[in-house]
Protein backbone atom coordinates (compact mmCIF):
# COMPACT_ATOMS: atom_id res chain seq x y z
CA UNK A 1 0.00 0.00 0.00
CA UNK A 2 0.89 3.64 -0.67
CA UNK A 3 3.49 5.43 2.07
CA UNK A 4 3.01 8.60 3.68
CA UNK A 5 4.57 10.49 0.65
CA UNK A 6 1.38 9.88 -1.05
CA UNK A 7 -0.43 13.31 -0.85
CA UNK A 8 2.76 15.35 -1.81
CA UNK A 9 2.83 12.79 -4.98
CA UNK A 10 -1.07 13.70 -5.48
CA UNK A 11 -0.22 17.20 -5.35
CA UNK A 12 2.97 17.26 -7.28
CA UNK A 13 0.91 14.77 -10.04
CA UNK A 14 -1.70 17.55 -10.96
CA UNK A 15 1.17 20.26 -10.69
CA UNK A 16 3.25 18.37 -13.36
CA UNK A 17 0.10 17.55 -15.73
CA UNK A 18 -0.52 21.36 -15.47
CA UNK A 19 3.04 22.42 -15.90
CA UNK A 20 3.10 19.87 -19.18
CA UNK A 21 -0.35 21.24 -20.46
CA UNK A 22 -0.63 24.84 -20.06
CA UNK A 23 3.18 26.58 -20.86
CA UNK A 24 3.98 28.19 -23.04
CA UNK A 25 0.25 29.08 -23.46
CA UNK A 26 -1.58 30.36 -21.74
CA UNK A 27 1.10 30.54 -18.72
CA UNK A 28 4.72 31.22 -19.74
CA UNK A 29 6.89 29.17 -18.14
CA UNK A 30 6.59 25.81 -15.93
CA UNK A 31 7.61 28.13 -13.23
CA UNK A 32 4.56 30.14 -13.03
CA UNK A 33 2.62 27.16 -11.45
CA UNK A 34 2.99 25.84 -7.69
CA UNK A 35 2.45 24.46 -4.73
CA UNK A 36 1.14 27.22 -2.73
CA UNK A 37 -1.29 28.93 -0.40
CA UNK A 38 -3.20 31.88 -1.11
CA UNK A 39 -1.95 33.22 1.72
CA UNK A 40 1.96 33.01 0.72
CA UNK A 41 3.42 36.31 0.22
CA UNK A 42 5.29 34.65 -3.10
CA UNK A 43 4.84 36.59 -5.52
CA UNK A 44 6.66 34.48 -8.55
CA UNK A 45 3.81 32.35 -9.89
CA UNK A 46 0.28 32.93 -11.76
CA UNK A 47 -1.46 29.59 -10.75
CA UNK A 48 -1.58 27.93 -7.41
CA UNK A 49 -2.61 24.21 -6.20
CA UNK A 50 -3.96 24.64 -2.54
CA UNK A 51 -4.32 21.63 -0.55
CA UNK A 52 -6.96 22.81 2.03
CA UNK A 53 -8.43 19.75 3.75
CA UNK A 54 -7.83 15.94 4.22
CA UNK A 55 -10.79 13.97 5.31
CA UNK A 56 -10.78 10.53 6.40
CA UNK A 57 -13.34 8.34 4.19
CA UNK A 58 -15.13 6.35 6.54
CA UNK A 59 -17.68 4.71 3.41
CA UNK A 60 -14.77 2.69 2.62
CA UNK A 61 -14.36 -0.62 4.40
CA UNK A 62 -10.74 -2.05 4.63
CA UNK A 63 -10.21 -5.44 6.17
CA UNK A 64 -8.92 -5.91 9.92
CA UNK A 65 -5.20 -6.72 9.53
CA UNK A 66 -2.77 -7.52 6.32
CA UNK A 67 -0.86 -10.18 6.01
CA UNK A 68 2.83 -9.00 5.20
CA UNK A 69 5.21 -12.13 4.39
CA UNK A 70 4.91 -15.36 6.66
CA UNK A 71 4.88 -13.52 10.32
CA UNK A 72 4.08 -10.00 10.26
CA UNK A 73 0.85 -8.50 10.44
CA UNK A 74 0.32 -4.65 9.62
CA UNK A 75 -2.96 -2.30 10.24
CA UNK A 76 -5.22 -1.75 7.04
CA UNK A 77 -4.44 1.14 5.05
CA UNK A 78 -6.88 4.41 5.51
CA UNK A 79 -8.67 5.73 2.56
CA UNK A 80 -8.58 9.77 2.30
CA UNK A 81 -9.85 12.27 -0.06
CA UNK A 82 -8.04 15.43 -0.85
CA UNK A 83 -9.49 19.04 -1.60
CA UNK A 84 -7.74 20.90 -3.75
CA UNK A 85 -8.16 24.61 -4.92
CA UNK A 86 -6.57 26.27 -7.74
CA UNK A 87 -6.46 29.50 -7.62
CA UNK A 88 -5.07 33.00 -9.69
CA UNK A 89 -2.30 34.17 -7.96
CA UNK A 90 -3.36 37.63 -6.94
CA UNK A 91 -0.17 39.30 -5.54
CA UNK A 92 1.57 38.31 -9.20
CA UNK A 93 2.64 41.33 -11.45
CA UNK A 94 1.52 39.74 -14.32
CA UNK A 95 -1.20 42.59 -15.03
CA UNK A 96 -3.81 39.68 -15.43
CA UNK A 97 -7.34 41.24 -16.80
CA UNK A 98 -10.58 39.31 -16.56
CA UNK A 99 -10.40 37.17 -19.70
CA UNK A 100 -6.75 36.18 -19.59
CA UNK A 101 -7.67 35.07 -15.74
CA UNK A 102 -10.91 33.39 -17.33
CA UNK A 103 -8.79 31.62 -20.12
CA UNK A 104 -6.21 30.21 -17.63
CA UNK A 105 -9.19 28.71 -15.35
CA UNK A 106 -10.76 27.35 -18.45
CA UNK A 107 -7.47 25.36 -19.34
CA UNK A 108 -6.74 24.32 -15.76
CA UNK A 109 -10.56 22.48 -16.12
CA UNK A 110 -10.28 21.10 -19.58
CA UNK A 111 -6.24 19.80 -18.62
CA UNK A 112 -8.06 18.12 -14.83
CA UNK A 113 -10.77 16.58 -17.35
CA UNK A 114 -8.68 15.33 -19.50
CA UNK A 115 -6.10 13.80 -16.75
CA UNK A 116 -9.20 12.82 -13.52
CA UNK A 117 -7.51 9.61 -12.61
CA UNK A 118 -3.64 8.16 -12.06
CA UNK A 119 -2.82 4.73 -10.30
CA UNK A 120 -1.04 4.88 -7.16
CA UNK A 121 1.73 2.65 -7.99
CA UNK A 122 2.54 5.64 -11.27
CA UNK A 123 3.14 7.92 -8.36
CA UNK A 124 4.75 5.47 -6.03
CA UNK A 125 6.84 3.06 -8.46
CA UNK A 126 7.52 0.22 -5.41
CA UNK A 127 3.88 -0.53 -4.64
CA UNK A 128 3.58 -3.99 -5.75
CA UNK A 129 -0.05 -3.80 -4.70
CA UNK A 130 -3.31 -3.19 -6.86
CA UNK A 131 -5.00 -0.29 -5.40
CA UNK A 132 -7.53 1.58 -7.15
CA UNK A 133 -6.91 4.68 -9.15
CA UNK A 134 -6.95 8.16 -7.22
CA UNK A 135 -9.20 9.96 -9.34
CA UNK A 136 -10.02 13.75 -9.40
CA UNK A 137 -13.01 15.41 -9.56
CA UNK A 138 -15.32 18.66 -8.89
CA UNK A 139 -15.56 19.11 -5.20
CA UNK A 140 -19.66 19.33 -4.84
CA UNK A 141 -19.83 22.57 -2.41
CA UNK A 142 -21.45 25.72 -2.76
CA UNK A 143 -20.30 29.04 -3.60
CA UNK A 144 -20.34 29.77 0.65
CA UNK A 145 -18.35 26.89 1.34
CA UNK A 146 -15.99 28.74 -1.25
CA UNK A 147 -15.94 31.75 -0.04
CA UNK A 148 -15.39 30.07 3.72
CA UNK A 149 -12.13 28.46 2.28
CA UNK A 150 -10.56 32.58 1.20
CA UNK A 151 -11.64 34.05 4.58
CA UNK A 152 -10.17 30.83 6.35
CA UNK A 153 -7.22 32.03 5.27
CA UNK A 154 -7.88 36.14 5.23
CA UNK A 155 -8.19 36.80 1.58
CA UNK A 156 -11.12 38.23 -0.65
CA UNK A 157 -13.00 35.19 -2.79
CA UNK A 158 -11.89 35.20 -6.40
CA UNK A 159 -13.16 32.93 -8.83
CA UNK A 160 -10.79 29.54 -8.55
CA UNK A 161 -11.95 25.77 -9.05
CA UNK A 162 -11.93 23.27 -6.28
CA UNK A 163 -11.07 19.36 -6.75
CA UNK A 164 -11.66 16.00 -4.34
CA UNK A 165 -8.82 13.87 -5.36
CA UNK A 166 -10.15 9.97 -3.65
CA UNK A 167 -9.53 7.26 -2.61
CA UNK A 168 -5.88 7.84 -1.47
CA UNK A 169 -5.03 5.06 0.79
CA UNK A 170 -2.19 5.75 2.79
CA UNK A 171 -0.62 2.42 4.79
CA UNK A 172 0.09 1.84 8.78
CA UNK A 173 3.86 2.64 9.78
CA UNK A 174 3.16 -0.27 12.94
CA UNK A 175 4.07 -4.09 12.04
CA UNK A 176 2.99 -6.77 14.28
CA UNK A 177 5.17 -9.77 14.91
CA UNK A 178 3.06 -12.93 14.57
CA UNK A 179 4.47 -15.57 17.23
CA UNK A 180 5.71 -18.78 14.85
CA UNK A 181 4.71 -22.13 15.21
CA UNK A 182 7.15 -24.24 16.56
CA UNK A 183 4.98 -27.82 17.18
CA UNK A 184 2.53 -28.93 14.98
CA UNK A 185 -0.12 -32.06 16.43
CA UNK A 186 -1.21 -33.88 13.21
CA UNK A 187 -4.47 -36.15 13.47
CA UNK A 188 -5.41 -38.78 11.43
CA UNK A 189 -8.99 -40.22 11.00
CA UNK A 190 -10.52 -42.89 8.41
CA UNK A 191 -14.19 -42.71 7.30
CA UNK A 192 -16.28 -45.97 8.34
CA UNK A 193 -13.45 -47.27 10.64
CA UNK A 194 -14.71 -48.40 14.04
CA UNK A 195 -11.71 -48.20 15.66
CA UNK A 196 -10.89 -51.85 14.77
Amino acid sequence: MADYPIIADVSAYIVRKLREKMCPEPIPSPNNIEISSPSSQDVDYLVGLYLYDIVEDIQVISPRMIERGRAELTKPPRPFALYYMVFINGGAQMGLKDPDVQKIIGKVAQIVNDNNSVRPDELQSWLTTQEPPIVLSQAKISLEEKVRVWQAINKPYQISLFYKAAPVYLSSAEVIDTPRVVEAEIGLHVAGDNGN
